[in-house]
């Protein structure tokens, strides 16, 4: 469908849209534009969303807030922010009236005029986006980079070509309801995460299927070989599947051997970058690059990928640098928001690290950081919902010695930040790696990194 007959389809119809964060702020303009009788509703009170109200009455949007917003959800289009679930009793409701539910990347997958790639997993899929994009921009190609990354991109839609690339990061939440696939889906990991949200693992597993799921048989669908769910979902792709492996040579795809990255088809392989030429730290970001190679082999001249790599310095809040101070390192991995990504970040160093953890709990077990901590952390300070069960993690684990790794805890964020620095002599690393997500201090990842690197580059 075109963008133009989509919106002529909302013309006059009821349509509601589930809050009105960042996201769906040019979606509300957009919709109201095109003549939809449109109804903001989200939990917050007016005197929280003070910034946007005076727009949203100027552009005739009636909004309902506070904690009754889903009362009488009445909508002939329904479009869902990510984070809510799509089976709540108000919204299920709905749909069993005849509502159709969708949301704004799912909208935009109706729509978009251009090539489409789709990266989802639990770890490594926001840098992995990016290189993506950033190689098709290096190749030449006009890229528009979206969904869980960057901005919404319904609203671009009437300035994207059909020779243009729009490169989108898929999470969890949006793929629940998604029912289209993009022709290349790229699958990082899955492993346990968001089990707050979702009704166990297997419910996480499946909606990542939704990446591939609607995929025909011209499709390509990039999956981690070394990973055993994401290996199983090529028993299911419909399609021409493309590997990546630390591990193993596959057949088609990437893999490493040595210090040396090669991608094979047909039997033949091709060197295509070293280990070496990676500036951004760690082997998780030697994978990130596999990931991207594959995704994008055939499109992109293999001779630009090492001199990019050399060059590229990485995402905000992935273990971004931040500042020296008295001959101690200080970085920002806020989006470190599961075990598995601060284990990535401790073996991203060649030095036991200092680490402030700590943060909303995901109902994450966090077992597994036990020993990594004991081997890979000099001192670990606790601050957040989960400090006991860190803390417990740590002191249960094999070897544990409270000598060799002190363990400090505050409710204070900003006190964190000035113990972690107490432990620090010159040489040292201090790491926010919180191992959870930040609602129970901050709006988001985002937010808390910011809070901590204005810490840090307070410190005098």
């Amino acid at each position: 469908m075109t963008f133009s007959k989509y919106l002529a389809s909302l013309k006059g119809k009821r349509v509601d849209v589930l809050g009105v964060g960042v996201s769906n702020r040019p979606l509300v303009r957009l919709l109201a534009d095109a003549g939809a009788r449109v109804t903001v509703r989200d939990r917050k009170t007016p005197e929280k969303l003070a910034d946007c109200l005076p727009e949203l009455t100027a552009l005739g949007v009636h909004t309902v807030l506070g904690d009754r917003y889903l009362d009488n959800l009445d909508g002939d289009v329904i479009f869902r922010s990510p984070g809510m679930r799509p089976d709540l009793p108000a919204i299920a409701e709905a749909v069993k009236r005849g509502a159709v539910l969708t949301s704004e990347m799912e909208a935009f997958f109706t729509v978009c005029p251009c090539r489409l790639i789709a990266v989802t997993g639990s770890e490594g899929k926001t840098t992995t986006t990016t290189i993506i994009a950033e190689l098709l921009r290096r190749a030449g190609h006009t890229v528009h980079i979206g969904g869980n990354i960057g901005h919404p991109l319904l609203a671009d839609t009437p300035d994207i070509r059909p020779e243009d690339y729009a490169v989108v990061e898929l999470s969890s939440f949006q793929l629940m309801t998604m029912r289209m696939s993009a022709p290349v889906a790229v699958v990082k990991n899955v492993t346990p995460n968001h089990l707050d949200y979702h009704q166990g693992m297997e419910e996480y597993i499946d909606a990542k299927r939704n990446v591939f799921r609607w995929q025909d048989e011209t499709g390509t669908l990039v999956l981690n070989y070394d990973n055993a769910v994401t290996r199983a979902y090529a028993d299911e792709a419909k399609g021409r599947v493309v590997w990546f492996s630390m591990k193993e040579k596959v057949s088609e795809g990437t893999f490493l051997d040595g210090g040396t990255v090669y991608y094979t088809h047909a039997g033949k392989s091709t060197r295509v970058l070293d280990i070496t030429d990676v500036k951004l730290p760690g082997m998780h970001n030697v994978e990130n690059y596999m990931t991207a190679v594959a995704a994008v082999w055939g499109i992109v001249d293999p001779a630009l990928i090492a001199p990019f790599a050399r060059e590229f310095g990485g995402v905000e809040h992935r273990i971004e640098f931040v500042r020296e101070l008295d001959g101690v390192r200080y970085y920002n991995d806020s989006i470190a928001t599961a075990p598995t990504r601060v284990i990535a970040g401790l073996h991203a160093f060649d030095q036991k690290l200092i680490l402030i953890m700590g943060g909303y709990d995901k109902k994450i077990p966090f077992d597994v950081l036990g020993p990594e901590l004991i081997d890979h952390a000099k001192a670990v300070v606790l601050c957040g919902a989960t400090a006991p069960q860190i803390r417990a993690a740590i002191e249960n684990a094999p070897g544990y010695n409270p000598a060799v790794l002190p363990i400090a805890e505050t409710d204070d964020f900003r006190d964190a930040v000035c113990r972690a620095r107490a432990f620090a002599v010159p040489g040292d690393i201090v790491t926010l790696s919180p191992a959870c997500a930040a609602f129970d201090q901050f709006d988001n990842f985002e937010k808390r990194g910011e809070f901590y690197k204005a810490v840090v580059h307070e410190m005098k």
